[in-house]
């Protein structure tokens, strides 16, 4: 049912209910309560938490982004990144899983006890290795590099790395050295003296000294706190057992990949951002996961009820059980954990237990400095605690009754504090509005703002079609956003975060709204248009990484970036959640005149100096016919063009001229020219296609009769569920084809760049979790796109159920069977570099399925330089960009699959029929044989 409705709801409150406490973690002066929740709206804003014990944690809502020195010892000692006293010495130290060694030069003008400091200069001292540290020191650098001696005294054994891709590492899709942003030389290079996996233990305000673990201790004077914070566990019995940990840091997430390689079962407790990444890496690891959540809604520090619920479906239907509105009464186990008992007497077996409901401030070093705390570390606008050579920054702070979990506002205090470090005096700390998404495979949610309406004189606008799982809240005041909440349609969310940011009058716009950006745009509305003068050049465009329009605007002019994809290596902008893709983008193009020549559609080849995009528009636009055509009309410096560019163009004449353009033979590769695989020994390859992995006895009784009859030396069994004839001479092949003709068997393609296979599992037929026939609709589509020319291989796969046998989250097309129908995700890739794939739609029956895979196959032939995968093809334009084309444009996406149909009869016809019927024949000749 599709329902859009215009109201001011009655705000709900849930009821009282206990939580739960532990004995592993740093335990609570009092036993955790679920409290009532404040009026939806203007009470819910970042610091009015639902979870209290009295001293202000932050619920599992609030994302943690930054890490929280002092939560743990670390495994092993590594010294500082100096020498004693400033000279040469070798130096051990641990990144990653690798130990490493540094040569520390001496400094000029060191001390000895100072760590190689240099005279002269201030001394400040950083107890806080993580996120909001670093951040703050390289804010400092950038304005003041020479003013101060920094020592940072870390507690972990790591360099500075990206805590919010944890969630990336423990579902396998970054390692850890890849998450690292400062690597142990940065330091070195600056002269930074760094104290690792020694934690600070006290702080002498009156001596300015502070004591780190091993007795040493570091004057100082300027001191930064960024402790960070703790995870939250009140006493429960069973949570000091061993497999019970939480998810915060390096360690932790080791200690879960090796739990997911031992066993089998793991439970989060926790149903908020970080539980359920958390849950999420787990299943990815191939553990059985079930979440345990106080709350009734998932996320509710971000989503509304139905938002929630369309995400507990959506991961339900993906191999997750959920237990909501659930408390632990106790962890069971003798040895080990052995699983979980809830209050109402549920039990759930677990061989792994991860805590995830919250964290709260870290604050005992500040508290035993006697500094003013409340929740957190009280600081004022310049970032300053009640001593005025102390400053904090991070999760450990409070500011105006407010503390933090959210990257957005901490990278903002860095800025700030950095600023003030460096002198500026004037600088002061205003909280950004921020927002929420998920980095799970397949669900795209958003959040920003208020969730629900504060009262009567409140607006909500919603847009909810449940059978396809789409859901869109904006909530009004005055005419005014104030919040939003969408799952599954999230392109438009930052439009509508900018909307409410420049509190901007919607009225004239305001019955097109939840429809997205673009039918606002169609009725006319005077919308906002991003004013890239108008923005300052220290305003922050990246929340995620911190990254000013100053920053990308220097980085662009200097270096001469032409593409998103080049920004985004260079200034980091845009490169985590997206969000602020638009803005970039505007930038790049306001600044076209100041960065110099940029050519985003490289030249084709050296034979011209036209790009891909260029070259295949001409064709269009020119009606050219032939290579030699395209060549005289664009002005090639070669005549017969060269390896590079003759493919190309044959390849985007087949595609824009179906059933009339002659294919150029001579213009393919030999596997593409001869219709096998050549191998290193100069021997063919023979795959044969099986439809969706499918096959008889009779074929197989012809494939192994051909690999007897003509001794063919090796039979294998492909990860693409197909049978492989290797060591076929090339003078063989048309022999061997006519052999397998006779079964039925037609060319699997296995040499082109066209479609390979489609994996499926047996589906519903057959297997007791299967929800649809994935079999037979990989064969339909099969069927359906084989003998198709593209730009480069194309591998699809359809999974019966969440469980994704058929590996279908890294394959250019996928399709996931789920209760609800179909998931269609694309641009995933399992080659050298992996790429999960996108989600690009829902669907409920099959023919949508085929309908929306044709489309985006037509798109990609249409679209895509030639050599070109789906993954670094829809990196480029966007996963939201081929949304818009194959899911939102109604009209578009049939004729893009009616066009890929009226393609596919041209080539659908088997080639190694029409070689083993003679065909080509000098091309398998044996000229002579020497010998």
């Amino acid at each position: 049912m599709l329902t859009v409705s215009t109201q001011a709801p009655t705000p709900t409150l849930p009821s009282p209910a206990i939580l739960w406490g532990s004995r592993k973690f740093p335990r609570l002066s009092k036993p955790l309560r679920r409290v009532p929740s404040p009026p939806a709206g203007r009470g819910e804003r970042e610091g009015t938490h639902r979870i209290s014990d009295g001293e202000g944690e932050v619920d599992s809502g609030e994302r943690s982004g930054i890490p929280h020195p002092g939560s743990s010892p670390g495994q092993a000692l590594t010294p500082a990144l100096s020498a004693p006293g400033g000279g040469e010495g070798t130096i051990k130290a641990v990144s990653g899983y690798k130990i490493r060694e540094y040569r520390s030069p001496a400094i000029p003008g060191s001390s000895p006890g100072r760590g190689g400091l240099g005279r002269g200069k201030e001394r400040l001292v950083v107890v806080g290795n993580g996120m909001a540290a670093m951040r703050t020191v390289e804010e400092l650098l950038a304005r003041a590099p020479d003013r101060y001696d920094i020592t940072i005294i870390g507690a972990e054994p790591h360099p500075n790395y990206n805590r919010i891709l944890l969630s990336s590492v423990l579902a396998g899709e970054k390692t850890i050295d890849e998450i690292v942003i400062n690597p142990f030389e940065w330091y070195v290079e600056r002269g930074i003296r760094l104290i690792t996996a020694r934690p600070a233990t006290a702080v002498d305000r009156a001596g300015k000294t502070v004591a780190i673990a091993d007795g040493e201790r570091v004057p100082y004077d300027k001191l930064l706190l960024a402790t960070g914070s703790k995870p939250l566990a009140p006493p429960i019995p069973g949570l000091g057992l061993p497999g019970v940990g939480a998810f915060r840091d390096i360690g932790d997430v080791e200690a879960m990949i090796e739990a997911a390689r031992l066993h089998r079962r793991a439970v989060v407790i926790g149903g908020g951002l970080l539980g359920l990444e958390a849950a999420w890496g787990l299943k990815r690891r191939g553990m059985s996961v079930a979440v345990v959540h106080l709350m009734p809604n998932l996320m509710e520090r971000q989503l509304d009820v139905a938002a929630g619920e369309l995400l507990r479906r959506d991961l339900d239907a993906r191999g997750i059980a959920f237990f909501t509105d659930a408390q632990t009464e106790e962890i069971s186990g003798t040895e080990r954990v052995e699983g979980i008992r809830l209050a109402d007497g549920r039990e759930i077996p677990a061989d792994l237990v991860v805590l995830a409901i919250g964290i709260r401030p870290n604050i005992d070093l500040a508290r035993a400095a006697d500094l003013a705390i409340n929740r957190g570390v009280k600081v004022g606008d310049d970032l300053r605690t009640s001593d005025d050579d102390i400053f904090a920054v991070g999760e450990c702070i409070e500011h105006n009754g407010q503390v933090f979990g959210l990257v957005a506002p901490i990278w903002e205090q860095a800025k700030i504090c950095g600023a003030r470090l460096a002198g500026d005096q004037t600088a002061s700390y205003v909280p950004p509005p921020v927002f929420t998404s998920l980095k799970i495979t397949g669900v795209d949610l958003f959040s920003a703002g208020e969730l629900c309406a504060a009262d009567g004189n409140d607006d909500e606008i919603t847009l909810h079609d449940a059978k396809r799982g789409m859901y869109k809240k904006v909530i009004l005041r005055n005419n005014r956003i104030v919040g939003s909440v969408f799952y599954g349609s999230v392109a438009d969310g930052p439009w509508y975060t900018r909307l409410m940011r420049d509190k901007v009058d919607v009225s004239a716009f305001r019955d097109q709204l939840v429809f997205g950006r673009a039918f606002a745009e169609r009725a006319g509305a005077p919308l906002p248009r991003i004013d890239i003068a108008a923005i300052a050049d220290s305003e922050q465009v990246c929340g995620c990484n911190g990254v000013s329009k100053g920053a990308i605007c220097r980085a662009i002019v200097a270096k001469g970036l032409a593409t998103l994809d080049a920004v985004r290596a260079h200034t980091k902008a845009s490169s985590s959640c997206g969000s602020c893709t638009d803005t970039v983008e505007a930038i790049l193009v306001h600044l076209g005149a100041e960065a110099g020549p940029r050519n985003p559609d490289p030249p084709i080849c050296k034979c011209s100096e036209l790009g891909h995009d260029a070259v295949r528009q001409a064709i269009r636009l020119q009606r050219l016919t032939t290579i030699a055509a395209v060549r005289e009309a664009l002005g090639w410096k070669t005549p017969d063009g060269c390896q590079k560019c003759r493919p190309a163009l044959n390849y985007y004449l087949l595609c824009a001229w179906p059933g009339t353009y002659r294919d150029d033979q001579q213009s393919r590769f030999v596997n593409e020219r001869v219709h096998a695989n050549i191998q290193k020994d100069g021997t063919f390859s023979v795959v044969p296609r099986m439809w969706g992995g499918l096959t008889t006895p009779g074929e197989l009784r012809a494939i192994a009769d051909a690999a007897e009859k003509f001794a063919i030396p090796t039979v294998k069994v492909t990860g693409g569920q197909r049978i492989d004839l290797l060591g076929v001479r090339k003078e063989q092949l048309p022999a061997v084809w006519a052999e397998l003709n006779k079964a039925g068997l037609v060319s699997g393609h296995a040499y082109g760049k066209a479609l390979r296979t489609v994996k499926t599992c047996v589906g519903s037929e057959w297997c007791r979790f299967g929800t649809q026939d994935s079999t037979g609709l990989g064969v339909q589509i099969e069927k359906m796109c084989w003998g198709s020319w593209t730009p480069h291989k194309v591998k699809l796969a359809v999974s019966g159920c969440p469980r994704n046998c058929a590996e279908a989250t890294i394959k250019d097309i996928g399709v996931v069977c789920v209760e609800a129908g179909y998931d269609v995700v694309v641009g995933g890739n399992g080659g050298v570099e992996v790429r999960v794939s996108d989600h690009l739609v829902r669907l409920a029956t099959e023919t949508e399925v085929l309908e929306h895979i044709g489309a985006f196959l037509q798109l990609y032939r249409e679209e895509a330089r030639y050599l070109e995968r789906t993954a670094p093809w829809v990196a480029r334009v966007g996963i939201d960009y081929v949304r818009r084309r194959i899911v939102e444009d109604a009209e578009g996406r049939p004729a893009l699959h009616q066009r890929f149909l009226i393609s596919q009869r041209a080539v659908q016809t088997d080639p190694w029929a029409e070689r083993a019927g003679g065909a080509v024949a000098h091309e398998y000749r044996v000229l002579a044989e020497l010998g």
